[in-house]
């Protein structure tokens, strides 16, 4: 019932002599409880299902369980406080550095959200109550308000129009003192934060000894420099260290086709083998064919079971009858067909590829403007990061190099200018398809409010007015569901954009898929529900899009005015993402529903390898929305809904701090290295919502006459501002380099990461070298007659 209460307040209401302009009475009533009902049962569901499959799928939810020290019991709840008590340590030292960042951006999270909850509920609630004496009134559609004549007054905290609130009274400085109090809180974590993690990020990468930490990308390398032994030369004479190697990096398109084409080839063949099997049905002795693999979930085989060659020493069919064949053009024009022996025809084939790489290593390439220098110390590698090597404008450009497995060769055989059209393009791209998105997310939020919906459906609003259910389930339920499923669709797209923006390594391709899917998040979301309304149609979408963006203070005042409004959707949001579907990626039901399809589509003992391989964790896909949570709580903290926003905000990231830990650290493998730079865009990105929080609160305090109030709220935006160029200019260096003391003399008076890094265990033997100029020509991989008899 207080819950009731406590939500009844945080809709917007207008007069009682307004008709058809909201909900019913008790529909509001009937929301939350739908939400959580519906978000229980989906999260119980899912979360039973993974504790009574996870003993029992270990290939599955134990993928990386050599990654650690001990495993989990297999107790259907006994892993839960194990999990909770593995250490930062530990963390670091099996999932690495991005994880560690990620983890901590829940924890801090979870300590804003704990105080700011006890807060709003322990002071803000009872103020709330005690003043604001709202009872369920019909909802105002957001749209009607924010063209409203100016000179008409409007209670926008709720309650009849007969009960006004005291401006001057006491009630309104409630909010500058919490704003202030708030806005304080979240800059002390946040920096605090900060502090831990670069001290982190200082000790793990200056104790650690890797090729990619001593390792220089250089760009714009002048044409006579663009050779191992001038560059070599060019870098030692400039006095800062020792040079241990140098890759120039050159055009190896020709190569990197060839062996594309190689690796399609040899899969045709591991397909044609399959068939032959199936059409021969003759044991074979594990001698001549020994490669079995073992159905998931069971452990996979050793090393020296999995592949034997098949061109050189393999086995030879004696039934020729029993041969797969293949139809081939021959003749003039190659009019004509014939059928041929698809083993024979397919290996010849791939002989003489192979003959066609061999030869293609053995040539002299065009060089690039881009090399990579490895030093012989860290620090030599460091100093050559942070200073500037030539007084040319874009010439000897150094960065820090990703590891070799990350980099994209393709593209650094790209030329500049390309890649920075396949850059522009498609980050202008991206900025269309936000505002294309608008049209169906808004068409959301018209399903938000009656008012819009009976403009559009008279009888469909009759219809949700004559019944709570529905109406909860229409205006609430479906919206949030929708908008779930956009926001896991959605990434994927800009996942494929993001893999061909030129980018050099993955890790930057995974720092710009945070940046493309927090923007779609971020501006679809919480700009389109909360700026532009409900506009139902493109021409009013444009209308409010144009007006808003030529006039800030406009921006203000519908930010404030729509807040309450949109309470009922946000907290719906947060329940349905929190309870309801973080049970479902830590059971990986993607994986789990598509198992089955592509095991019945898996031939070769190749699809079955890559079939129990650890899924790919990305945070391209999982950091966009957790940030933008925490910023709706913030932004809601001070209003009457702030109690419920905190509540559930906290709920969803102690689940989604459990899930993601499960996974960094058990299920799931992330094969980037990106040292930890996430955290800088975090940082701009709560500080971005800090100052929505505050423009917010400056406006709602203006439209209830509070102006003096509202002024005070002003310095604060000056403060968030001040606080991303303090951070840009104090911090990001230490976030995006290696401190020379931390390198050359570490601080061994707190505690140090020993043992050696998940990093350091990756890049032993790696080289900065096209892996297509070295790696050994694989043969196919064949499966035994004993293993298909089994399956068929």
């Amino acid at each position: 019932m207080a819950i009731h209460t406590l939500y009844d307040g945080i809709t917007l209401s207008r007069s009682d002599n307004d008709t058809h302009t909201g909900l019913p009475t008790d529909t509001r009533k009937t929301d939350l409880p739908t939400q959580l009902i519906i978000s229980t049962t989906l999260g119980l569901g899912a979360f039973l299902t993974f504790c009574f499959l996870r003993p029992r799928w270990s290939s599955l939810y134990a993928a990386r369980k050599k990654q650690l020290d001990s495993d989990l019991p297999k107790t259907f709840f006994g892993w839960i406080p194990i999990l909770w008590r593995i250490t930062d340590e530990r963390v670091l030292a099996s999932a690495g550095l991005d994880a560690y960042v990620f983890l901590s951006f829940f924890k801090m999270a979870i300590r804003f959200l704990s105080i700011a909850a006890v807060l709003a509920l322990g002071v803000l609630m009872p103020i709330h109550m005690h003043f604001d004496h709202s009872v369920s009134k019909p909802q105002v559609s957001f749209s009607e308000w924010a063209l409203r004549p100016t000179g008409r007054e409007m209670n926008i905290l709720g309650g009849k129009d007969g009960d006004k609130i005291k401006l001057d009274g006491p009630y309104l400085w409630a909010y500058v003192v919490f704003v202030y109090l708030f806005t304080a809180l979240a800059v002390y974590l946040l920096l605090d934060q900060s502090k831990k993690v670069l001290a982190v990020r200082q000790k793990y990468l200056g104790n650690q000894v890797t090729v990619t930490d001593r390792t220089v990308r250089l760009s714009g390398i002048p044409k006579v420099l663009r050779s191992e032994d001038a560059l070599k030369e060019y870098i030692e004479g400039l006095g800062i260290g020792k040079v241990d190697s140098v890759t120039v990096c050159r055009n190896w398109a020709v190569l990197d086709r060839l062996m594309a084409q190689r690796q399609d080839l040899v899969r045709r063949l591991e397909e044609v083998y399959v068939v032959y099997n199936r059409l021969r049905k003759l044991g074979r002795t594990l001698e001549t064919l020994p490669f079995v693999q073992p159905w998931p979930p069971h452990p996979l085989p050793s090393g020296d079971e999995e592949t034997q060659p098949l061109i050189n020493g393999g086995p030879r069919p004696s039934r020729e009858d029993d041969r797969p064949m293949v139809t081939i053009r021959v003749g003039r024009w190659s009019l004509g067909r014939k059928k041929i022996d698809a083993i024979d025809y397919l290996t010849m084939k791939l002989k003489a590829l192979d003959e066609k790489i061999l030869e293609a290593r053995k040539k002299e390439y065009e060089p690039t403007p881009i090399a990579f220098v490895t030093m012989e110390s860290v620090a030599s590698a460091q100093v050559a990061i942070q200073a500037v090597l030539d007084p040319r404008a874009n010439q000897m450009t150094a960065t820090q190099a990703p590891a070799p497995s990350n980099i994209i060769w393709e593209n650094t055989y790209r030329s500049r200018r390309t890649r920075l059209i396949y850059s522009w393009g498609i980050s202008i791209l991206v900025s269309l398809l936000s505002v294309v998105w608008l049209i169906p997310v808004t068409g959301l939020a018209g399903l938000l409010n009656l008012s819009d919906i009976r403009r559009v459906a008279p009888g469909f609003a009759d219809l949700l007015e004559g019944s709570p259910i529905i109406s909860s389930l229409i205006q609430n339920t479906l919206p949030t569901a929708v908008l779930t499923l956009l926001n896991i669709c959605v990434p994927y797209f800009y996942d494929w954009l993001s893999n061909r923006q030129g980018q050099i390594s993955q890790g930057d391709v995974e720092l710009s898929l945070i940046s493309k899917n927090f923007f779609f998040t971020f501006f679809n979301v919480f700009f389109a529900f909360t700026i532009l309304g409900t506009a139902l149609t493109f021409k009013n979408l444009w209308e409010q899009l144009k007006d808003s963006l030529s006039d800030t203070t406009r921006i203000a005042y519908a930010l404030a005015g729509s807040l309450g409004n949109l309470a009922s959707f946000y907290v719906n949001l947060i329940i349905l993402q929190g309870i309801g579907m973080f049970p479902f990626r830590l059971l990986q039901f993607g994986s789990v529903a598509l198992y089955p399809i592509i095991y019945a589509g898996a031939k070769t003992p190749r699809d079955f390898a890559e079939l129990v391989r650890p899924s790919m964790f990305s945070y391209g896909f999982f950091l966009p929305q957790p940030i933008l949570i925490l910023i709706i709580c913030i932004i809601y903290s001070v209003l009457p809904s702030g109690g419920l926003m905190l509540g559930f905000g906290w709920v969803y990231f102690v689940i989604g701090y459990f899930t993601y830990k499960y996974q960094l650290l058990y299920s799931m493998d992330h094969p980037q290295h990106s040292t930890g730079q996430a955290w800088s865009m975090i940082f701009y990105r709560v500080i971005l919502g800090l100052f929505i929080f505050q423009l917010a609160m400056a406006g709602f305090l203006a439209i209830n006459h509070a102006f003096t109030r509202s002024l005070l709220i002003v310095p604060l935006l000056f403060v968030s501002i001040w606080l991303a160029w303090m951070f840009s200019r104090i911090y990001v260096p230490l976030n995006k380099f290696i401190a020379l003391k931390a390198v050359v003399g570490p601080d061994t008076s707190g505690s140090t990461i020993s043992g050696e890094t998940v990093e350091e265990e990756r890049e032993k033997g790696e080289r900065f070298i096209n892996p297509n100029l070295v790696i050994p020509l694989e043969d196919a991989w064949v499966i035994s007659t004993r293993y298909q008899q089994e399956r068929d």
